[in-house]
C-alpha cells in the first residue's frame, strides 16, 4: 500500500503526443509564406512523430548512451571506429528518409531548401546533436558543386534518402553522410593559421599530413577538409576510405568531452598522407569553403529557434498544469508576463531563421548579409532564454529527468559552431564592403515594414545613419541592432497586431536586461495562448 505522503499532486502530466509543427503558429505559416506551402503534409507527419513518445525517448537515449570511440581491434590492429547507441541511428535514419541532409539538391524543387529548413525546426525538437551530420551532409554539396567532376562521383550517395550506419567503403553503401575538418589547436577559426601540408602525388591527388582539432562526426563517409597546398590554403575532399577499399589513414585521436551535444561524436584526427582531391582553385580555399559554411551558420540559426520553441512549449506547459500561491502560474501576472517575453523571442527567431532559409532559396542578396546578422542574434538570444524557460519549471527543471538541461547544455553551441560572436560580426562587416547590394538587400527587407508604425520608422532611420558609419569596434552593435530591426520587420507584416505591437514596445522603445519586463498595455495571455494553444 503506497504511503499517503506520496501521493503525487500539482504536477505536469509528461509533455508528449503533440505536433511539433501544426502547435507551432508562426512556422507553418513562415512555410507557406516563404514558398513551401506544399510540404505542409510531410511536416505535419514529421511534427507528429517528434512529439511522440517513442522519438522523445530514441532522444534521451541517445544523450544518456553517448558514442564510443574504439582506436583498434582486438588484434591491435588500427579500427578508428566510433559506435552509437540504436536509438541515434533511429534518429538519423528518420532524418535522412526526410531528406534534410541533401533533398533540395537532389530534387531541385521551387521552396524545397525552406521545406527542409522546417524540417531542421522540427526534428531537431527530437533531439539535436545527431543534426551535426545531417546539416554538414547537406552544406558539403554545395561547397562540392565547385569541383563538378568530383560532385558527380559523391553527390548522388549524398543526397539520397538511404541512411546507412555500416563502417563500410562507399561503393559498398545504400547512402553517405559528410564531415568537415577545418579548425586546428593553433588557429580555431583563424583557418589561415593551419598548418596540414597537402602534397601533389602527381597524379591528380593529394597526400595530407596534419592535425584537425576539432572534427564532428567523425563516422562520416567523406569530409571537407583545409590544408596548405603548394599555391596557398585550399580545399580538399577527403573519403574515409580508399578506392581499393582499404580505409584512409584517420586517426581519431580521442573524443571531445563537450558540455552538450553528447548524441554527436566530435574528435581530434591525425592525418598522416592521407588521399584527398582537391575541390575548386587552388589557394582559394576559403573562398571554396565558405559556400559550405554559410550554409551551416543558417542552420546554427534554425537550430537555435528550435530549441527555444522547446524550451518555450516546456515552460507554458508547466505552468498550465502546477498552482501555486493560491493560483495557477500560468494566470498569475509576473509569470504570465515571462511567458509572454519567452514566446515573443521565440516567435522573432522562428521568423528571422525561415525568412533566411527563403534567401537561400531563391538565392537573394539579402543572404550574404542576412547570414551572419541572424546567427549572431538568434544564437545569442538563445541561451539566456532557454535559461529563463528553466526558472519557470524550478527545481523540476533542473533534474537530469527533464528535458530542460539537455535543453540548456546545447543552447551556447550554436554561438560558438561556425565562428563565434565576434567572428560572425566581423564578417558582416566585411561583406558590407565587399558587396554593397547585399546591404542594400538587407535594408530592402527591413523597409518592406515601413510606415506601419512611427517608433519602429524612426528606430530604422537611426540604423541607416549606422551603417552609413559601420566600423569595427561597432560590429558587434551594429549586428544586434539590424537583427532585432529585421525581427521587428517581420513581425509587423507577418504576426498578429497585438503580438508585433508587444514586440516593438519590448525591444524597440523599451529594451528590458531581463525577461518578463513587459511594457504597460500588452496583452500577456493572449501572446501566450497563441504560442502554445491549449
Amino acid at each position: 500500500m503506497p504511503y499517503a505522503t506520496h501521493e503525487v499532486v500539482n504536477q505536469p502530466p509528461p509533455r508528449m503526443g503533440y505536433n511539433v509543427f501544426t502547435g507551432d503558429p508562426a512556422l507553418p505559416a513562415a512555410v507557406a509564406r516563404e514558398g513551401a506551402g506544399w510540404a505542409a503534409g510531410d511536416l505535419t507527419e514529421l511534427g507528429a512523430l517528434a512529439g511522440t513518445e517513442e522519438a522523445l525517448e530514441w532522444g534521451r537515449l541517445a544523450n544518456e548512451n553517448q558514442p564510443v570511440l574504439l582506436t583498434h581491434d582486438r588484434f591491435g590492429h588500427r579500427l578508428d571506429r566510433i559506435d552509437y547507441h540504436p536509438a541515434y541511428h533511429r534518429l538519423m535514419a528518420t532524418a535522412v528518409a526526410a531528406g534534410m541532409h541533401g533533398y533540395p539538391w537532389a530534387e531541385a524543387i521551387p521552396g524545397s531548401h525552406v521545406a527542409r529548413a522546417a524540417k531542421m525546426i522540427v526534428w531537431s525538437q527530437a533531439e539535436t546533436g545527431h543534426i551535426c551530420p545531417i546539416s554538414m551532409t547537406y552544406s558539403v554539396v554545395a561547397a562540392l558543386r565547385h569541383q563538378p567532376d568530383l560532385a558527380a562521383v559523391w553527390e548522388p550517395g549524398l543526397t539520397v534518402r538511404s541512411y546507412d550506419p555500416a563502417y563500410a567503403p562507399s561503393l559498398e553503401k545504400t547512402g553517405l553522410t559528410a564531415g568537415m575538418a577545418l579548425t586546428e589547436k593553433q588557429g580555431g577559426s583563424d583557418v589561415r593559421a593551419n598548418t596540414t601540408v597537402a602534397v601533389p602525388d602527381g597524379a591528380g591527388a593529394y597526400s595530407l599530413t596534419g592535425h584537425k582539432w576539432f572534427v564532428s562526426a567523425p563516422m562520416s563517409d567523406v569530409f571537407l577538409v583545409l590544408a596548405n597546398a603548394p599555391g596557398g590554403l585550399s580545399c580538399f575532399l577527403l573519403p574515409r576510405w580508399l578506392p581499393d577499399g582499404t580505409r584512409n589513414p584517420f586517426a581519431v585521436q580521442r573524443l571531445k568531452d563537450k558540455m552538450g551535444d553528447k548524441a554527436n561524436a566530435s574528435s581530434e584526427v591525425e592525418l598522416d598522407g592521407s588521399l584527398a582531391w582537391m575541390v575548386g582553385e587552388e589557394g582559394r580555399g576559403v573562398r571554396t569553403i565558405v559556400e559550405m559554411i554559410n550554409r551551416t551558420r543558417l542552420d546554427c540559426s534554425l537550430g537555435s529557434a528550435a530549441g527555444m520553441r522547446q524550451a518555450l512549449a516546456e515552460a507554458i506547459h508547466n505552468a498550465r498544469h502546477r498552482d501555486a500561491f493560491g493560483a495557477r502560474l500560468s494566470d498569475q501576472p509576473v509569470m504570465l508576463g515571462v511567458l509572454a517575453d519567452l514566446a515573443l523571442e521565440s516567435e522573432a527567431a522562428t521568423l528571422a531563421a525561415m525568412r533566411l532559409a527563403g534567401a537561400y532559396d531563391r538565392d537573394e542578396a539579402f543572404a550574404r548579409i542576412g547570414t551572419p546578422v541572424v546567427k549572431f542574434w538568434v544564437c545569442k538570444r538563445q541561451p539566456g532564454m532557454v535559461a529563463e524557460a528553466l526558472e519557470c519549471l524550478g527545481g523540476s527543471g533542473y533534474v537530469e529527468e527533464s528535458v530542460m538541461p539537455r535543453l540548456f547544455r546545447q543552447s551556447p553551441l550554436n554561438g560558438v559552431w561556425e565562428g563565434s560572436g565576434n567572428v560572425i560580426a566581423l564578417d558582416m562587416l566585411r561583406a558590407m564592403q565587399r558587396t554593397p547590394e547585399s546591404v542594400d538587400g538587407f535594408v530592402e527587407e527591413l523597409q518592406a515594414a515601413a510606415g506601419s508604425d512611427a517608433r519602429y520608422d524612426a528606430a530604422l532611420a537611426g540604423l541607416i545613419e549606422m551603417l552609413e558609419a559601420a566600423a569595427e569596434p561597432d560590429a558587434r552593435r551594429l549586428a544586434g541592432r539590424m537583427a532585432v530591426l529585421l525581427e521587428a520587420s517581420l513581425m509587423l507584416r507577418h504576426a498578429p497586431e497585438f503580438v508585433a505591437e508587444a514586440f516593438i514596445a519590448s525591444r524597440i522603445v523599451e529594451p528590458a536586461p531581463v525577461y518578463g519586463v513587459l511594457p504597460g498595455g500588452v496583452d500577456a495571455a493572449a501572446i501566450v495562448d497563441r504560442a502554445l494553444p491549449a
